[in-house]
């Protein structure tokens, strides 16, 4: 009991010996965030097509907002090494077959214009690619490396699935298109939502 009574008193010493507290001062208002919380994310910096590629954007979208799905098969057509499937089919009748059992390939294409396109260079050739997401690499496509709103974008165009394939390694699983720098439409693939 003694010691305790000693512990008890030295340690009043020694509060004593500091001297008075300095009174707590409430801060007038909240505290702001640290540094990198105050900043919002900033956007990517915006693509801009070449005049070539922003045309043959326009006559697609052209098509595609009338519904013209023959029309936007022979644009397809003349253009050289176009890629619409994998199966070896004509882009018509591949793009027909979808249509048939309620996928549009012209809403799919409205869709894909909506969203901001990315660059990739294959080749020497530069290419527009929409969405930005489908032009990145495999390892910067991984979601831990994205931002929170870029990991909610990836999510919401190639859903559970598409994460799990892109973490076991594969590129961008979703539907795509790209349009070169010269013009030429490159692709319009529809990736696990389709032909795969």
């Amino acid at each position: 009991m003694r010691f305790a009574s000693f512990l008890s008193g030295a340690a009043l010493c020694l509060l004593a010996a500091c001297g008075p507290a300095e009174p707590a001062i409430a801060p007038a208002g909240p505290l702001p965030p640290p540094e990198n919380l105050a900043r919002p994310p900033q956007p990517p910096e915006a693509v801009e097509l070449t005049a070539e590629a922003a045309a043959r954007r326009a006559e697609i979208l052209q098509h595609a907002e009338r519904g013209a799905l023959r029309s936007l098969a022979r644009l397809a057509d003349d253009q050289a090494g176009f890629v619409s499937n994998f199966g070896g089919q004509s882009h018509w009748q591949y793009w027909d077959l979808l249509r048939r059992t309620g996928v549009d390939p012209n809403r799919l294409l409205r869709d894909l214009f909506s969203e901001p396109p990315g660059i990739r260079i294959v080749d020497g050739d530069t290419w527009f690619v929409w969405p930005d997401l489908a032009a990145r690499d495999v390892r910067d496509l991984v979601p831990e490396k994205m931002t929170f709103i870029e990991r909610r974008r990836l999510e919401d165009l190639v859903g559970p699935d598409g994460i799990g394939r892109i973490r076991a390694g594969e590129g961008y699983p979703g539907m795509r298109t790209a349009i070169s720098a010269d013009g030429r439409w490159v692709y319009f693939v529809l990736g696990q939502n389709g032909e795969e």
